[in-house]
Formats: C-alpha cells, sequence, structure tokens
C-alpha cells in the first residue's frame, strides 16, 4: 500500500450533492484522519436536485462490465445494495437481460455489440464465479443463444425483444431517488457535515490555486481543498475542453394499469447493446423508456471559468429548471416510441405522461475523472460519471478519498487511480464524444434537434 503524500486539509467544500458529492462527503465524515476537519457541501437547488443525473425513479445496478476493473468494484457496491442501504424498495435484484439484435436497424455494428456483451458475461463469470444455468435450475448467469430463448425469458413484453444475449439474474435496479436521500441521511447523521442551499457563480483563481467560491449572491468562501463535484455542470467551472462534455440522453414515462403492472413487475431490465436502448421493471404502475447513447451536445459560450476575459465554448445541461416545459426532441421521441413498439407492441400507443433529458458528463473511454488538478493545488474534481456512475453510491465516496489521499490500499483501488487520473493529452476537439459504447447518432446537437421537433411539429412521434 502506498503511503499517503497528502495533507490532510482542515476544512473541505464539496460543491455538488450528487453521487460523488454525497459519498466524499460520507467517506471524508467518516474517516478518523479528518475528524478535525471542516467539511460543507454546497447544492445549487434543494435537495433533490430534480434536474441531476441521480435522480430519477430507477437506475441500473449491475456488475456486467466488459471491464473487469468495475465489475469488481460493483461487487463492492452489491453488498450494500443487498443490505440496509438497498432496503425498503431502494434495490429491486430482478436480474438484467443483456441483449444483441439483428433487426436493431445498424445503430452500432452487431460485432461491436457482441464482443462488449461477451466481455461483460465472461467477467461476471470468472470475476464473481456466478453459476452458469438457467435460473430454474440455480444457474445466476443464463446464456440466451436464440431469438426464442431471449423470448423466453421475457415473455410478459410480448414482442420481439433481441437475437441473443444473456440474462445476470443477480443484477437489478434502483430507486435512483430514494438512494439519493438515503446517502444524504447518512451524511447528515455523521453530525460532521454542513449543509448550504447556495449556487456557486464561479471559482476564483489564482496561477496556482482556487482563493475563494464565489456564490451567486457575491459571498465568497474560502477553504483547504476544493471538492468540484458538479456532474455535467463542471465545464463551467473548470475548463475541460478535449477531458470531458456534457451529454443529454432521452427518457420517456407511459403509466400503466394494474393488469399490466403485474404483468409486467418481475421483468429483468431489458438492454439492447446495439442501440443503447433500456426498459427497466416498472413499479407503481410507471414504465420508463431510455437510451444509453452519445447524446445530445448543447454547445453554450461562456467567459473561460480560468482566464475571464477569454470565452470558449463548451456544452452544458439545458433542462426543466430552466426550461419547465422541455422535452426530449423528436430524434429522441422516435427512439423511444420505436423500441417500445418492438418489445411490448400493445403499448405501442401509450401516449408519454413525461419525458425528460438526462445529462451525463462524459469522457473519451467512459472512466471518471477523479483526480488533483494538475495547475490548482487545492482543487480535486471528482467528475466523468458518463451515465454509470449511480450504481456505486455506497462505495464510491471511500475510493475517491483514497485517490484523494494518494493511496493504493489495494490493486484495485491502483488500477481505478490509473484510470480515473487527470489526461496528460486532451482528446481531439474542444466537445469529446465518447468512445464508449452507446447507441444512437453520434454528433447531435440539441437546438438542431429541437429544431427539426418545431418544424415536424410538436407531440408523440407516430410510427
Amino acid at each position: 500500500m502506498a503511503s499517503s503524500s497528502k495533507t490532510i486539509p482542515s476544512s473541505v467544500i464539496i460543491i455538488g450533492s450528487g453521487v460523488f458529492g454525497l459519498g466524499t462527503a460520507y467517506a471524508l465524515a467518516t474517516r478518523e484522519a479528518f475528524k478535525h476537519t471542516k467539511i460543507t457541501i454546497l447544492e445549487r437547488l434543494p435537495f433533490p436536485a430534480a434536474d441531476g443525473a441521480s435522480v430519477d425513479t430507477s437506475r441500473i445496478v449491475r456488475p456486467d462490465y466488459a471491464d473487469g476493473a468495475y465489475t469488481a468494484l460493483m461487487a463492492e457496491g452489491h453488498k450494500f445494495w443487498r443490505g440496509e442501504f438497498g432496503a425498503n424498495g431502494r434495490y429491486t435484484e430482478a436480474g438484467l437481460c443483456i441483449v444483441t439484435d439483428d433487426d436493431a436497424g445498424g445503430e452500432k455494428p452487431n460485432e461491436a455489440a457482441n464482443d462488449y456483451m461477451r466481455k461483460a458475461m465472461e467477467n461476471v463469470k470468472e470475476k464473481l464465479g456466478l453459476r452458469v444455468g438457467r435460473r430454474a435450475e440455480g444457474g445466476q448467469v443464463e446464456p440466451l443463444e436464440t431469438k426464442q430463448d431471449v423470448g423466453r425469458v421475457m415473455a410478459s413484453m410480448g414482442g420481439d425483444c433481441g437475437s441473443r444475449g444473456y440474462v445476470n439474474w443477480t443484477s437489478g435496479w434502483a430507486d435512483a431517488a430514494a438512494g439519493m436521500i438515503h446517502m444524504r441521511k447518512l451524511v447528515a447523521e455523521t453530525g460532521r457535515v454542513q449543509f448550504r442551499t447556495a449556487e456557486v457563480k464561479r471559482l476564483c483563481y489564482s496561477d496556482s490555486e482556487v482563493e475563494s467560491v464565489e456564490l451567486v449572491c457575491g459571498e465568497q468562501l474560502q477553504a483547504d481543498l476544493i471538492v468540484l463535484a458538479t456532474g455535467a455542470w463542471t465545464p463551467k467551472f473548470v475548463d475541460l475542453r478535449g477531458i470531458a462534455s456534457a451529454t443529454g440522453q432521452v427518457l420517456a414515462y407511459i403509466d400503466l394499469t394494474q393488469a399490466e403492472q403485474d404483468r409486467l413487475g418481475s421483468n429483468p431490465t431489458l438492454l439492447s447493446e446495439n442501440t443503447g436502448m433500456f426498459i427497466i421493471q416498472p413499479r407503481d404502475r410507471q414504465l420508463k423508456v431510455a437510451r444509453h447513447g452519445y447524446g445530445y451536445a448543447n454547445p453554450t459560450t461562456i467567459a473561460n471559468p480560468e482566464r475571464p476575459g477569454e470565452k470558449i465554448t463548451v456544452s452544458l445541461p439545458w433542462t426543466q429548471h430552466d426550461e419547465p416545459h422541455l422535452q426530449i426532441p423528436l430524434e429522441g421521441d422516435r427512439a423511444c416510441r420505436t423500441y417500445l413498439a418492438k418489445t411490448i407492441p400493445d403499448l405501442a400507443s401509450r401516449p408519454w405522461t413525461q419525458t425528460r433529458i438526462c445529462w451525463y458528463t462524459d469522457t473519451p473511454k467512459g472512466d471518471w475523472l477523479v483526480d488533483h488538478h494538475p495547475k490548482y493545488t487545492n482543487l480535486f474534481v471528482a467528475t466523468g460519471g458518463s451515465g454509470h456512475a449511480y450504481k456505486f453510491l455506497p462505495v464510491v465516496g471511500e475510493r475517491i478519498v483514497n485517490v484523494m489521499l494518494g493511496e493504493d490500499r489495494d490493486e484495485l483501488g491502483a488500477e481505478l487511480r490509473r484510470k480515473w487520473q487527470w489526461p496528460k493529452h486532451k482528446f481531439g476537439s474542444d466537445h469529446v464524444w465518447t468512445d464508449d459504447w452507446r447507441g444512437g447518432r453520434k454528433g447531435m446537437v440539441l437546438a438542431e434537434e429541437r429544431a427539426r421537433t418545431t418544424d415536424m411539429g410538436s407531440g408523440a412521434a407516430k410510427l
């Protein structure tokens, strides 16, 4: 184990109360080394922020990764989800059915999708030691070699759910908002953290450090260490051009009858590797259809956060907090509608009760950005969740603080620290379109897609 090379700060300001922010606060508040450290969390909106990526009806909880490091990290997290952290409906272990589809419209080369799926299945079998076979016979990972096999597992949907794949019966999903509320409660119960609802205007930089955090109200705050955990809003506060970018993802919801809830309520989550489309098991008579895709960029011209006299263009979120009646563009509407019609045909014409754009902070490879800033000695950045951080909520803070202290407590910690380190080189153009596996079309711009929606008429897409 590497010894820590970092001095314990007497005060820490954490900006953001999402997965990374709350996780970090909890780890700091419960570690003996920080018992004399003043810890403050700044929350942009009253908690839970309705437009935060981590606040939603559901998030997939899975160890199913082609990258074994995240499989191993999820093995740690799963212990908590299966215990008190996931109690009272916060976690449901209904399985995850990952498929590829020969009839997916060519959105992703089948071989790339098949390769990711094969690697993910091998990782959960080998790293987690899961038993292979049908669930009825005690199997935990069930290969699905044909369309008929997929149809058997997803029979209650009644449609075409994929050509091949596997189901991991030890995966599940979390009530995302409830999990965040629970984590905040755990942080509050330590009695060590001060919460403030206050929006940050900017960080005030000198040549080598953050001198203060300026709030919108004009107040200036100082701390020995500033932790920037602001998710997709992070490019507003530090120059991340070519390192990480905000991308908007589509989510759509329909209401179900009680009979439909009873029919679909025990399904595993269905995830298409080709398209990134997925449907999570419904709860409380609500079904979500969504896409883990390349998303929409929202180019916005702002003052360079590190050099205020200079203008730069970065992608930043545009949410229903900014525009209350904001809906997903027609392109995303059609993608969700088409997938719903394909997999659950009898719900194809059901109108959406709501839609939403959920904002990721994407990095080139989908690895997170968790590291001390190479220029500003008292700035630590924890962002770049790339749409797959929520599931690690119970354990991510410990790993973040290990990085903060320069500690490699085990082999996995050393590997994660390498993956999450500040990149030595920027990635191409200012906006980062991730090369992580995704569905949808790369390069879409939110304003352009909204304009197309207006030109073609509003409302749900018709098949």
